[in-house]
This record gives structure tokens, sequence and C-alpha cells, in this order.
């Protein structure tokens, strides 16, 4: 039987200064969906209620040691600043590309953090203090750019995914979230562990805390001159048969299952692909968002996507006073 980890309040903190940026979070789901076999994210919420719980160190504590996994968001959207910045990969010859970026960071200076995956790797940047999402996304794009590294949204299928998602976010908004770091990832049902650390949770933080945090003044020097990505995810362009739909459409309820693609029964609800995941480039498999059967009002995405980013993506934003 493997040794019960147990995680100090110290490293709990130290966790917490290093990838904690908002107390909003999601969780990946412990038990598998009974048709895809997948363990989903979702955002948490107070038991019998719509309140989201916040994160709190108990909750960090947990998560590193091995009781829940959680997901972390890159922007608070009060200050559109971020802690971090993480390079995902997991195509093929991913692990190739993150060499490559690991190493012409260095030669800025920059330490960023290789991280296994299941089927790649996380590139983790840290910062000194938070920084400008948009601006971190630029250096990250530009790098990538010079280098010939696919980026994911820009018209290809496959390539590295930045986290921070989005240049900035509105009020109340969540972005993107991305695996916590050292935690149980559910269905491979392992860790995985940062490179150049001893596989303990205790080295892999103090390996952490010693790498170079970028400051704002760095960050600035490697942009100067460079303008900001275009936006991932487009806004899909509104044909004149949405127009006449969202014109009748207007004054009466919201039917999602006018506007979504193909569907297909699982237990009590109908699967299809979220609109909002599709945006961003995820949801290959098509299940990310259940509706259910019995009263199609409701509906959910598993990957933590709200109903008003899923409205918003099927260009039935919601309005006030909006109850669908």
């Amino acid at each position: 039987m493997a040794t019960p980890v147990r995680a100090s309040r110290q490293l709990v903190e130290q966790y917490q200064t290093l990838f904690v940026n908002r107390r909003a979070y999601t969780m990946q789901s412990l038990r598998p969906h009974l048709e895809t076999g997948r363990h989903y994210y979702f955002r948490p919420s107070k038991k019998g209620t719509d309140v989201p719980l916040l994160l709190t160190e108990d909750t960090i504590r947990r998560h590193l040691e091995g009781e829940i996994t959680i997901g972390l968001y890159a922007i608070n959207p009060s200050t559109q600043r971020c802690k971090w910045v993480a390079i995902d990969a997991d195509y093929k010859n991913a692990m190739e590309d993150l060499l490559k970026l690991q190493y012409h960071l260095s030669q800025d200076g920059v330490e960023p953090a290789l991280e296994m995956s299941r089927r790649g790797g996380h590139l983790w940047i840290f910062l000194a203090t938070p920084l400008l999402a948009a601006e971190c996304r630029i250096y990250v794009h530009d790098l990538a750019l010079r280098l010939g590294v696919p980026v994911k949204g820009s018209g290809l299928v496959d390539g590295i995914e930045v986290f921070p998602r989005h240049n900035a976010i509105g009020a109340g908004d969540f972005g993107n979230a991305i695996r916590g770091p050292l935690g149980i990832h559910r269905g491979a049902n392992r860790r995985f562990w940062f490179y150049g650390a001893e596989y303990a949770l205790d080295a892999q933080i103090q390996y952490l805390n010693s790498l170079h945090k970028v400051t704002e003044e760095e960050l600035r020097r490697f942009i100067a001159g460079k303008e900001l990505p275009q936006p991932e995810a487009p806004s899909r362009p509104r044909s004149h048969s949405s127009e006449a739909a969202q014109t009748r459409n207007r004054g009466r309820e919201f039917r999602i299952l006018a506007h979504v693609g193909t569907v297909r029964k699982v237990g009590r609800n109908y699967v299809t692909r979220c609109p909002s995941c599709a945006d961003s480039g995820h949801d290959r498999s098509g299940d990310n968002l259940a509706i259910l059967i019995e009263d199609p009002r409701f509906y959910k995405c598993w990957a933590g996507c709200t109903k008003e980013m899923i409205r918003a993506a099927l260009g039935f934003p919601i309005r006030a006073k909006s109850y669908a």
C-alpha cells in the first residue's frame, strides 16, 4: 500500500503563492462518466445550492494529498493579471516543441518548469508579481511564431495552448482552467511531476521556488514593439438565417436544443458538443454539454463553461431579466 502523502501548512501556503491568482476553481470528477469514461471538470458549489465554493487552503491541501484534483484559472478579472503562464502541448512531437520553447526561453533568462502530462507536457513560466495577461500572451505567441511552433486555435487543429487563453476577461467571467500541478490526474490515476527535482512534494515546491520569476521590467523588454495576438476563438460569423432566428426568438423562451448540433441520449441527459468549448478548440469528443431530457431548459457543461458563456457562443447572450 502506498504511503499516504501529507501536505504541511507551509507547503500549502507556498503552493498558493505560486499558483493561485483567484479563489474560483474547478474540480475533476472522482468517478468517470458512464458513457465516455472521462473525468470531467466542474465548478463545485455548496451542497443543495448553486453558490460556487471558493478555493481555500484546505482545498489545496486535499489536492496535494490526492483526495481531490482541482483546476486553476490564470486571470484575476479585477486586475486582468496572472501569476503564471502555462503552455500545454499534447499532440505528436509536442515534447520536441516544448523543449525548443524551453531552450529559447532560457536564452532570455527565463527559467520555465517542464511538467509531465498524460500525452505531452506543460511548460510553466512564473512571474515575480502578477503581470498583465495580454502582455504575457504577446511574449509566448511571438516566441512560438518565431520558432515555428504551432498554436491551436489559429486555424490549426493541433498545437500548443497558452494559458491564459484570453487577453482579458469580463467581471464575473473565468476564462479556461488548467489542471492544478502536483495533484492526481483522475483519468491517469497518477501524479505528473516537474522534471528537474526529486518526485516528492517538498522537493518539487522547493525547486519551483528556486526558479527565476519574470519581472514586469523584463517582460516589457521582451515584448517591446510587438503587438497583441489575434483572439484564438473569434466569434462565429452571424448568417442571415441566424439573425432571422434571433429576431423570431426575441421575447420567447430560449430553447438550446434548437441551436446545438446532433445530440445523443446518455442516461437522463442529451449529450452534445459544448458551443463555448468548441469556440476555444476543445471538446473534440463532443460530449461536454449535458441537457436534461425531461426539461431542456436545464443544461450544464462538464468542463466548467457557464450558461452565459454557452449562450454567448451561440449568438444568443443572456440579457438582463432573462431566466432561460
